[in-house]
């Protein structure tokens, strides 16, 4: 079967040398193009604005809520970077976040003894995981291609070798086994804590502070559950060309995978708006121009447990 986005023939030279043909028209171009200015410039603003309530507000700058900090570059990053290096690296920091609520409350013996150190290191190694896995393709393990409008660089998967089969099945295996079973684990104790503390007080015995941490992982699980919903369409392409034949993927599935993916660098600010009462409380602070003196948070923001400084 032909490749509908190759054309055998140079129509200026007569050879036959390859050239891309897009399958899109104009019109389809420009939405794509809309798109991605649109998503780029909520993605940039509202994680911009997360990055300036942590300066601004000395309450925000402990070790835990620099996992946050950390996802708002990831988020930032994909419009100006590969995207596979910060949505690995995202993946990476959400599953600190559940290593995180499993410690504060499941273990809090152990959560106590986390240090800043501690976190960095596991920050550090999210970090690290995604250059490992975005730098495979660029030494030969796979490689980079465009997507079928030109608009933006993902894996190669029309050429589905087996190094490409190889690469895939290894990040799946590592990038997403793996961080969905710990996350399964340590979300699972989590919710079997809750229920065992909350039955054994009483709901009237609920301390402020326990319901900023039921709040907080709420809001985790609903991270998690929305990046896997982004992504899903991008690993359906990739396991579809592993499997099977890539040029039977509908174009518009190939188009919107990559550009479904891409939601993720903006929709995280809205949850911790949605889910967390101080975060909203902190966006109207900014709003109004009001100092730290003129914010009371109680606690930190928004991974309240562990309470670390980053700096004294």
């Amino acid at each position: 079967m032909e490749d509908p986005l190759e054309n055998p023939i140079n129509s200026s030279t007569g050879s036959t040398e390859m050239e891309p043909k897009s399958v899109f028209s104009q019109m389809e171009h420009n939405i794509v193009a809309a798109y991605l200015i649109t998503a780029g410039i909520l993605s940039l603003l509202s994680n911009i604005v997360v990055l300036i309530m942590f300066v601004k507000f000395k309450e925000f700058r402990t070790a835990t809520n620099a996992i946050i900090v950390n996802l708002a570059f990831t988020d930032i990053g994909a419009y100006a970077a590969l995207n596979i290096f910060f949505g690995m690296a995202s993946i990476g920091l959400l599953t600190v976040v559940a290593i995180d609520r499993y410690l504060t409350i499941s273990k809090p013996e152990l959560g106590r003894k986390m240090t800043g150190a501690t976190y960095t290191a596991l920050i550090t190694v999210a970090w690290v995981n995604g250059l490992f896995w975005a730098l495979m393709p660029v030494v030969g393990w796979a490689s980079y291609g465009p997507d079928p409008t030109g608009a933006t660089c993902t894996i190669n998967w029309r050429n589905n070798d087996s190094l490409f089969v190889s690469y895939t099945m290894t990040v799946i295996a590592v990038n997403f086994v793996v961080p969905l079973s710990i996350m399964f684990f340590c979300y699972y104790n989590v919710s079997k804590t809750m229920k065992r503390l909350t039955q054994h007080n009483g709901l009237e015995n609920v301390t402020l502070d326990w319901s900023d941490q039921l709040d907080v992982t709420k809001m985790s699980v609903v991270m998690i559950i929305m990046f896997l919903v982004a992504w899903s369409p991008y690993s359906i392409v990739c396991l579809w060309s592993s499997f099977g034949n890539p040029k039977l993927i509908p174009p518009a599935m190939a188009i919107i995978a990559p550009l479904f993916a891409k939601s993720s660098t903006f929709y995280n600010p809205c949850i911790y708006v949605i889910a967390n009462k101080k975060f909203r409380r902190a966006i109207i602070a900014m709003i109004r121009c009001q100092t730290q003196q003129d914010l009371t948070i109680s606690h930190t923001l928004p991974m309240t447990t562990s309470r670390i400084p980053l700096a004294e």
